[in-house]
């Protein structure tokens, strides 16, 4: 491994769950951190994540082999540019931005073209923050690397190892494709859902009684509005142009069913459903994307005293670990009214054999 010393500049959720990943894999590495906020790596130095806590942006970090540089985007830049006096021949820089275009420009100002190799773990949970960090994020989680003109190939590969060590699933993609792809996959879900949030929000000003209703399958697919606000300024306007190309097509998309609909052409419209339902059938369930894939089991409970003590008694029993649990009072999409949450898929196929050996009906939704 050539990566003997690592540093981090950010330990939010991401930074801080690679970190986490890295400690788990490869314990003999040591790592350094900053933060603006020295609360931050002196929490992770007593997690036993951090080995070294830097006071600032100086020559700490110039024995680093890898830097991951895990701030905000516009902030990114700034702190690529205060590393430089401290960057040797050998030093790999990256970053964890979900938008590319910034810190290759930055990059190709600076003449990093040797050093910088970008990078976007596209996981992410709805909290944020250090506190929140994750070893488990990494799994399975596609690690996008976009490497700059110059960087040596054994330098990617070298990197593309690394990040498959840690349990994520490595690929290559020009800057420019990349922020076009997660503009639409990642990027215009947020707005579309924080749109049509506030949608509701004003129709139902009055009784209220959308808000009530909005437990059901409402709640599930606006469930990424719930993201940090400024994360997700910060986002769409560092990569403006390509939303606005997918937030058009999206409307003429609207558009187009609106008059579909208003024609009331039968025809038309299951051809839009089902086009969309057999699209969305052909994605891959194995491997997490930008928009965290969830863990959920939904079943039948009778409304008797003693029956949800019951469930959560066998799966105890099993030492399978409940991360959420949920009593859903609208059964608009789903037979189930209680919806349990797990860590991880196999958890979750563990309790579902449980459940049914014991007489429940279960489903799982994809």
């Amino acid at each position: 491994m050539r990566y003997q010393k690592i540093g981090f500049i950010g330990l939010g959720l991401i930074g801080g769950s690679i970190a986490r990943a890295i400690r788990k894999k490869h314990s003999e590495i040591t790592m350094i951190g900053y933060t603006p906020h020295a609360t931050t790596v002196l929490a992770a130095m007593e997690d036993g994540v951090i080995d070294e806590k830097a006071d600032a942006i100086d020559a700490s970090f110039s024995d680093c082999d890898l830097i991951f540089l895990c701030a905000p985007v516009s902030d990114n830049t700034k702190n690529l540019i205060a590393l430089l006096p401290y960057i040797t021949k050998k030093t790999i820089l990256t970053d964890i931005g979900s938008v590319k275009k910034p810190i290759h420009e930055a990059v190709k100002e600076q003449a990093l073209f040797a050093n910088f190799i970008g990078g976007h773990p596209m996981t992410g949970s709805e909290r944020v923050g250090y506190a929140n960090s994750k070893a488990i994020l990494m799994e399975n989680a596609y690690y996008v690397l976009t490497p700059e003109k110059d960087v040596p190939q054994e330098e990617t590969d070298e990197l593309q190892t690394f990040v498959k060590s840690l349990g994520a699933i490595p690929l290559i993609a020009d800057p420019a494709v990349h922020d076009f792809a997660v503009a639409g996959i990642s990027h215009l879900p947020h707005v579309a859902a924080s749109a049509l949030v506030n949608v509701v929000k004003t129709s139902d000003e009055n009784s209220g009684l959308m808000k009530i209703l909005a437990a059901g399958g409402f709640k599930d697919i606006t469930r990424i509005a719930s993201s940090s606000p400024s994360l997700w300024q910060g986002i769409v306007q560092n990569n403006k142009k390509n939303v606005l190309t997918m937030l058009d097509l999206y409307i003429r998309g609207l558009q187009d069913v609106r008059e579909t609909i208003t024609e009331d052409d039968s025809e038309e419209l299951t051809g839009f459903f089902a086009e969309a339902n057999d699209y969305r059938s052909s994605f891959a369930s194995t491997s997490a994307g930008p928009i965290l894939k969830q863990y959920v089991l939904y079943m039948e409970i009778e409304d008797k005293p003693g029956e949800l003590l019951r469930v959560i008694e066998l799966l105890y029993g099993e030492t399978i670990n409940i991360k959420n649990l949920e009593i859903t009072h609208n059964r608009e999409t789903q037979d189930g009214v209680l919806k349990i949450e797990f860590d991880h898929d196999k958890d979750l196929q563990r309790a579902r054999v449980i459940l049914k050996d014991h007489g429940y009906y279960t489903e799982i939704r994809n």
